[in-house]
This record gives C-alpha cells, sequence and structure tokens, in this order.
C-alpha cells in the first residue's frame, strides 16, 4: 500500500530544513560587584565546586526557567517595568549558611537588603512567567553546591567571618549557554527615586 511518506527528522526530532525555536532557559539575579563577585567564585572553586566558573557569583531573583520567544519577549518587557518602580537599595552579605540536610549547598547569608530581594523576586514572577519554586524564597550567595561534605564543612568554616557591604542599582538577565555557562544578556537599572 503506497501512502504519503513521513518528513525526515533529525536527530533532535523536529523536521529537517524546518528552522524550529527550542525553549530559552534564563534566569535572574543581583551580580555581586568587582572584586567580590570574583573572590567568591574562586573560593568556590576552591572548594571544589565545578559550577565555580560556570555561574557568576550572584544572588538569585528568578531561578533556572525555560521559555519560548513570546514569553521571553513579554518578560524582558516586564523586567524593565520591575526595575523602573524599584529604588537602589544597599546589601551586606555577612558569615555563612546551608541548607543541609535539604539540599547540600552552603552559601554567604544575605544580611541587610533581605525585604528589597524579596519584593524584587515576588515582582519578577508576578508577570508573564509563571514559575513555581521548589523551596521558599531565601536570598543567599551560593558558594559551594554538589561537593562532599567535608567540602561543605570548609566552605562554612572558612567564610563564617566574610562580610561586605554594596550598593544595588540593577539586576541582570541571564540565558544558559549550550557550554553550560550563564552569560548577562541585560541589565536593569533600578530607579533612585
Amino acid at each position: 500500500m503506497n501512502g504519503p511518506t513521513e518528513p525526515a527528522l533529525d536527530r533532535f526530532g523536529t523536521v529537517e530544513g524546518v528552522s524550529v525555536a527550542r525553549p530559552t532557559t534564563i534566569g535572574v539575579s543581583i551580580p555581586i560587584p568587582a572584586p567580590h563577585g570574583e573572590y567568591l567564585q574562586q573560593r568556590r572553586d576552591d572548594f571544589g565546586d565545578p559550577a565555580a566558573w560556570q555561574i557568576p557569583a550572584h544572588i538569585t531573583l528568578l531561578p533556572p526557567t525555560e521559555v519560548d520567544e513570546e514569553a521571553y519577549a513579554a518578560f524582558r518587557s516586564h523586567c524593565a517595568a520591575v526595575a523602573a518602580v524599584q529604588a537602589s537599595f544597599s546589601v551586606v552579605l555577612r558569615g555563612t549558611g546551608t541548607f543541609r540536610p535539604l539540599s547540600d549547598v552552603v552559601f554567604i547569608q544575605v544580611a541587610q537588603g533581605v525585604s528589597n530581594c524579596e519584593a524584587l523576586e515576588v515582582a519578577l514572577r508576578s508577570g508573564p512567567i509563571h514559575r513555581d519554586l521548589d523551596f521558599y524564597y531565601h536570598p543567599h550567595v551560593t558558594v559551594a553546591h554538589n561537593v562532599p561534605a567535608d567540602a561543605l564543612d570548609k566552605a562554612f568554616d572558612d567564610l563564617a567571618d566574610y562580610s561586605v557591604a554594596f550598593k544595588v542599582g540593577s539586576f541582570h538577565l541571564y540565558e544558559l549557554g549550550d557550554d553550560g555557562v550563564w552569560r548577562p544578556v541585560h541589565e536593569y537599572a533600578l530607579s533612585e527615586g
């Protein structure tokens, strides 16, 4: 029996010769400014974290989220609107914390600026991207993840006295590259009012 032939599929399951937009994985965060961000990345590397140089030191506002082109365009506009009404603020990072035993993570605590981070996080998730969270939002800067217990203990102890203050004047939209590296693609300046 002769019937219509099926179109050839490539290794991704898409029709050969047809451009199919794939989702983009994005995230939004507050970058830790130089030289502090680089220092924390180096320490993360020292503790053996394989993601140390793939993820710039940051405070997450929107965790990794897949979006299609339409949602991405709407979300970029939403980010601009959120930034326009959120005032710049001060952050103090001080001391270490951990999510163990729920998650093998050691982090630097946000000691000042928590409510500002929370307000930005809620505002960003109230737009065109509805993202459920795996855990309650807790602003922090990861310094060790996916490392053995002794490395987590070392990170917790070595950075217990760490403290730095800086002004947050913007947040960044990041994209996850095919190489597993997170790169900033847009900066949204906060209001000075």
